[in-house]
């Protein structure tokens, strides 16, 4: 490993960008506690902030070391699929450790970037089965999807794992943040079923519309920062963020203009994320002129994959499948057809420059990764269902308890929920008869 020579600049951008991806989290839980109804705004809200606190527990324990420590080049790693131990608690980084991709910044930068990355993803799959698991069984989900879904996808791709191996290019999380993520949504909403009481409709669009800005602002440091230095790279991976967001925003308008007869301003902020969803592993790889394109497909095709959804009837909440699970493998296998190296000499030519091979190496990990995160996933549900309830019973809705009354009602009796451990059973009354639209 080459010794330690600080670039002030670069360590800078990458601190900027690792705050920038931490927002998004935050950015998140507005965008889905809008999307939600009114007495679930906070059950979904606690699923996106708990995995900031729990991710980073598990990221030092164990998560950076399995990821990054290790190659299968080198035979130091699990069958290219999983690293080693070395760095378990972050055991044996100094101050003077370099990172691995660019030596010029610290590995305690590029381990607090990456574990910005490990926080949102598990909570992008939360939007699909809203109001419908125990806070529980979330947490051991939590737990055991990062460990045998995400983890192994981050060494697999981008910490000299198999996929790495292969020649696969995933810029900032096609593959290992939105596919993954948007698959495991699939399955879980497949296992936990439908909801018996639906929401009526977002209860706030302008709560979604602060998320949307959210992770629009963060986003930029989600696929600039990728480049892990400052270079014209970076530059053309900004601009083509805001370049394809901006073209599914409106895509996604156009279409809903078209089929409804109006517009409506929550399938722009949709469009925008599902834009920006499908940019992420080609960012750095493409044109902005492709970038312009990417938008508009990605626009146009999570629109009908969300339509495609309803007509089957498949209950994903907040359309977590058809905006990052289908915009994430959207964007790996565009990134197989449009890479260029004019834009990137370190990637790769696609498809339309002759590169066979490529794309179909970017369409085989996608499909590998789709596969292996739903069957896991769903295993891993049944698995947790015979350990604690899953689900309600009977059809039962279950929310984390405490949090089923509006944020009205909490808002104005702070006491009452901090007296909750002293007075279980006069709580659990009170709420009761809020609920039932009683008075005392």
């Amino acid at each position: 490993m080459p010794p330690l020579t600080i670039d002030t600049g670069n360590t800078a951008f990458m601190l900027l960008c690792s705050s920038l991806v931490m927002l998004m989290t935050p950015g998140l839980a507005f965008f889905y506690g809008g999307l939600v109804g009114r007495k679930n705004v906070l059950a979904i809200m606690i699923q996106s902030f708990v995995s900031m606190g729990w991710t980073t527990v598990l990221w030092w324990a164990f998560g950076f070391s399995v990821c990054f420590s290790g190659d299968m080049k080198s035979g130091t790693d699990f069958f290219g699929i999983l690293g080693n131990f070395h760095w378990a608690f972050l055991r044996g980084i100094t101050l003077d450790t370099p990172s691995l991709i660019n030596p010029s910044i610290p590995m305690i930068v590029f381990c607090a970037y990456q574990m910005m990355f490990a926080i949102i993803t598990p909570a992008l799959i939360t939007g699909a089965f809203a109001n419908r698991v125990t806070f529980k069984s979330y947490m051991l989900f939590l737990t055991a999807w990062l460990t045998l879904v995400y983890f192994p996808f981050v060494h697999m791709v981008w910490g000299g794992g198999i996929m790495a191996s292969w020649g696969v290019l995933d810029f900032a999380g096609g593959i290992v943040v939105h596919n993954i993520a948007g698959i495991a949504a699939l399955a879980s909403v497949l296992y936990v079923g439908r909801r018996k009481v639906a929401d009526r409709g977002p209860h706030s669009i302008p709560l979604v519309a602060l998320g949307t800005g959210m992770l629009w602002f963060g986003w930029y440091g989600f696929n600039a920062g990728s480049e892990f230095r400052v270079d014209s790279v970076t530059a053309v991976a900004f601009l083509n963020t805001d370049l394809a967001a901006s073209f599914a925003a409106i895509a996604w308008l156009c279409m809903d203009w078209m089929t409804t007869k109006k517009p409506k301003f929550l399938g722009l902020l949709t469009g925008a994320v599902a834009g920006l969803a499908t940019i992420t592993p080609a960012a750095g790889y493409v044109s902005p002129a492709t970038a312009c394109l990417i938008g508009i497909i990605s626009g146009v095709v999570c629109f009908y994959a969300v339509a495609l959804k309803n007509k089957l009837k498949w209950d994903d909440a907040l359309d977590v499948w058809g905006v990052h699970g289908v915009g994430g493998f959207l964007g790996i296998v565009l990134c197989g057809i449009f890479a260029t190296t004019l834009f990137n000499p370190a990637g790769a030519d696609g498809l339309l420059r002759g590169n066979t091979r490529f794309f179909l190496v970017q369409l085989g990990a996608v499909c590998l990764s789709s596969i292996w995160a739903f069957v896991f996933t769903y295993v891993m549900l049944w698995i947790i269902d015979r350990i604690t309830a899953v689900k309600g019973r009977r059809g039962r809705v279950w929310r984390v308890d405490g949090l089923s009354t509006s944020t009205k009602w909490q808002a104005r009796n702070p006491h009452r929920c901090l007296r909750s451990r002293q007075q279980p059973f006069k709580l659990r009354r009170r709420i009761a008869h809020h609920a039932h639209g009683l008075r005392r």
